[in-house]
């Protein structure tokens, strides 16, 4: 039986709108739900358990299949755990089921529940004695708790050539670090099997014997370390079905009819006919193994190509026996069946091919870590792979540099092997697609990945896209919006790989939510990209490093119309630029509603390419505006971008979040040029910087310039100008207690004002050098500055007055000789008011 676990997403879900009046509004989490399963073809009543349920609206499910029928919210004073019946089709895809809970005042993290074929029990206690085993029929599902120390047993009876099969679904549920061991054993406590991690479950195990005689037999659960505890459910499948662990080949081609083989089953290898569908489906394409004892509660994960598939023949352990391709391109299968195999592929190729080599292996839950090569055939290598990144299974990009014969090989990255080491290469050319995703806001939590747009108000997030053998613009789009909500955004620059979204629903929105779909379209008409959005909600993390162990991949984003909340906020558009080297005080103004008057914190929804600013700034309370510190670096683009901000407060219960709307932010180049002469003085003498001047653009009236940075007990007055000035003299004061040193860091600030706004740069980074004086030699006489002299000018022209400038540049390169002499300089003059 083949079941695809991702159909094209559908919103099946059930809104149930509350007649009484809720509390203040929040944003509700979903923590566990119980059981954390359900029989498919049945109703089933589930607690679901988080914060602040109490104005609960309904349940969205990911995928098809599940139905709410009724619920009944949170109730005070219990408005964590609300009831909710659902309704389970019989041809309920199996496995893992995603759901939300939808709140009058916010949606939910993602969740997980599961979907089985058996009937389900609940664990009795006490049942940790092997002597005194819970009984169970064969073809159960067991709901049980692995405490601390402790043992589970479950007791079946079993016919001489029945198959027990055993699978357990615990770290999977996503509730805590939690890796179960399962074993079977017969009535005298000899060990049959036994399962801690496999490929295929990764920390959840799966077994089956073949019973070799009537009689009980004993399933065994723990924690591996007995460290359990109360967190640590478990779905426990006891029955007859078939667990293989494997599948080959592990993919097919589209609109194919091809035969696979289920390997790892304690009743051999399970052969099947299978029809492939057509067009690629969404996300991972499954197998399932279906036979008269019953369905494997977790499919295989099956690749799907447009190319025909190649299969090892053995030996083919070098160049010279390398299994030949009967046509190219192909995808390449095969089984790594034994320690030390390696297994090669001979194919031929032209020159200027380029392909992207992918071998799939643990990514469709086998067992290979594979190592990859490509090489001449009977010659040198020319591509080798072991890891892709933190992605164990290989990949490279491989260009075909001449005419011939190349061989393929793969191994495993220990030399091991068995039956379970399938693998798939596929050779794919170079295709264009665009990926992705809704960053993390926050870390290790899905804080803002589902989108909650309260009634006349808006909601931002932004969207990353990676570019796949492709660069240029990009929109981003999203089909399927709730009734009377807008979205907003702007073209992805091709330097950028963030786009700000603007959410916006109108003041008479209905309550609603969908999943919508999220579509990337390069802007270049010639460029054709296939678009994928792919979202991974963690659920568990562990050592080492807060590894993901556990998460779930959704292909929808979704988008909630909630209640109105309390305030809005909004940018106060900038009338002038953001300079490069500049800064800006961006201006946030609140809107509150009558008696609202908490603090309101305010953060930069993203900040575009050369762009920095404040992490946060707060509205005080029972205040209405705030000022967001923003700079831009010399390299920032010169361009107008889509700027916002998002805010949220915490009064009593709630926690409200909201945006801005899309301002317009654009950064020009400097009004000014302005270079500083570094200079240098004795403490308690004075000085001055000379400051060159250039205007690049046109400017109304003076502008003010100041330097920023002088060291202590320095100072310099601030001078204004305009744009026809060239040149500016600061004069600098010292104290003979100014710290000695050179000091760098110091500049100029200019502001100039357009449009009634400032507009502030920080140019002519320069230094200044202190000198401490010094002392005179023993017996020194003491040398006296002579005045300078006044150069004479050639005969019968005038006299040429030097300019004070010259004059002073003049008087400092005395001192400095006189200094260098050892002799006592002359005193700076007193420069002129």
């Amino acid at each position: 039986m083949i079941k695809n676990m991702h159909h094209k997403l559908i919103a099946s879900f059930c809104t149930m709108v509350l007649a009484a009046a809720t509390c203040q509004a929040a944003s509700p989490t979903l923590r566990r739900i119980s059981p954390a399963g359900v029989q498919r073809g049945t109703e089933t009543e589930l607690i679901l358990s988080g914060t602040f349920l109490d104005d609960a609206i309904g349940l969205i499910f990911y995928q098809p299949g599940v139905e709410l029928l009724e619920f009944s919210p949170g109730k005070n004073p219990a408005p964590t755990r609300m009831q909710a019946k659902v309704r389970v089709a019989a041809d309920c895809p199996l496995g893992e089921h995603q759901v939300r809970v939808r709140t009058k005042s916010g949606i939910s993290e993602i969740s997980t529940f599961f979907v089985g074929a058996l009937p389900q029990v609940r664990e009795k206690e006490p049942n940790n004695d092997f002597a005194e085993p819970q009984a169970v029929a064969l073809n159960t599902t067991v709901e049980g708790v692995a405490n601390t120390e402790d043992d589970d047993y479950y007791v079946v009876e079993a016919k001489k050539g029945q198959r027990i099969s055993v699978e357990v679904e615990g770290m999977r549920l996503g509730n805590t670090m939690f890796d179960p061991y399962i074993a079977i054993l017969n009535s005298k406590r000899f060990e049959m099997a036994r399962s801690d991690d496999t490929a295929l479950l990764k920390q959840d195990g799966c077994l089956s014997v073949v019973a070799p005689e009537d009689g009980k037999y004993i399933v065994q659960v723990r924690e591996t370390s007995y460290a359990g505890n109360g967190a640590c459910t478990y779905r426990l499948h006891i029955g007859t079905f078939p667990r293989p662990i494997a599948v080959y080949p592990a993919g097919g081609k589209l609109g194919e009819e091809i035969e696979v083989s289920f390997l790892g089953d304690a009743t051999g290898v399970i052969k099947k006919r299978v029809q492939l569908p057509k067009t690629m489906p969404e996300g991972q394409f499954y197998l399932h193994c279906e036979d008269a004892g019953g369905i494997t509660p977790t499919p295989i994960p099956f690749d799907l190509s447009n190319d025909p598939n190649a299969f090892e023949v053995e030996p083919n352990n070098d160049h010279a026996t390398a299994s030949p391709a009967t046509a190219f391109p192909v995808t390449f299968n095969g089984i790594i069946q034994q320690p030390g195999d390696i297994d090669h592929f001979v194919f031929n190729a032209k020159k200027g091919q380029v392909f992207e080599v992918k071998c799939l292996a643990r990514g469709l839950g086998s067992a290979l870590d594979p190592v990859m090569t490509v090489s001449l055939k009977g010659s040198r290598q020319i591509a080798a792979n072991d890891d892709n990144g933190r992605n164990p299974d290989s990949y490279f990009r491989l260009s075909i540099p001449q005419d011939g014969e190349y061989v393929l090989a793969v191994k495993d990255h220990l030399s091991d092997g068995g039956p379970a080491y399938t693998y798939r290469v596929r050779m794919d050319p170079i295709t264009p697609a665009t990926l992705m995703d809704i960053p993390e806001v926050a870390r290790y939590s899905q804080l803002r990945q589902a989108f909650g747009v309260p009634r006349g108000n808006r909601f931002a997030t932004v969207i990353t896209a990676t570019r796949q053998n492709w660069g240029g613009d990009l929109n981003i789009a999203m089909n399927g919006l709730p009734e009377k909500v807008t979205m907003k955004t702007e073209t992805m620059a091709a330097n950028t790989t963030v786009v700000p979204i603007v959410f916006e629903a109108a003041p008479d929105a209905p309550l609603s939510g969908k999943l919508v779909e999220v579509i990337a379209k390069p802007t270049d008409p010639n460029v054709k990209a296939a678009s994928k959005f792919e979202q991974d909600a963690q659920l568990v993390r562990g050592n080492p490093g807060q590894s993901i162990y556990v998460s779930s991949t959704f292909n929808r984003a979704n988008v909630n119309v909630i209640e109105e909340v309390p305030f809005k906020i909004s940018i106060v558009e900038p009338k002038v630029p953001l300079v490069h080297n500049g800064s800006m005080q961006l201006k946030v103004v609140a809107e509150r509603k009558a008696g609202f008057t908490a603090a309101i914190n305010v953060l930069p929804l993203y900040n575009p390419p050369g762009v920095s600013s404040a992490t946060s700034v707060q509205i005080p309370a029972g205040q209405n505006e705030a000022f967001l510190t923003i700079n831009a670096n010399r390299n920032a683009p010169v361009r107008k971008w889509m700027y916002v901000v998002v805010a949220n407060s915490t009064e009593g219960k709630g926690d409200h979040w909201v945006s801005s709307q899309a301002a317009t932010l654009e950064i020009a180049a400097p009004y000014v040029t302005v270079s500083v002469a570094r200079t240098a003085v004795e403490q308690g003498k004075e000085t001055q910087f000379v400051a060159k001047i250039k205007a690049d653009r046109e400017f109304p009236g003076n502008a003010k310039i100041q330097l920023i940075g002088l060291p202590n007990k320095v100072t310099a007055t601030p001078l204004e100008f305009n744009k026809d000035t060239k040149e500016l003299i600061f004069d600098v004061k010292t104290d003979p207690t100014s710290p000695a040193g050179t000091h760098k860091g110091i500049f100029a600030q200019v502001v100039i004002t357009e449009n009634g706004e400032p507009v502030l740069h920080n140019l002519g980074y320069t230094e200044l050098r202190v000198d401490v004086p010094l002392p005179p030699k023993k017996d020194a006489p003491m040398v006296t500055q002579k005045p300078m002299p006044t150069p004479k000018p050639p005969e019968g022209q005038p006299v040429k007055r030097l300019s004070r400038l010259e004059q002073l540049r003049l008087e400092q390169a005395e001192r400095e000789k006189a200094a260098a002499a050892g002799g006592t300089p002359a005193p700076a003059p007193e420069p002129k008011k």
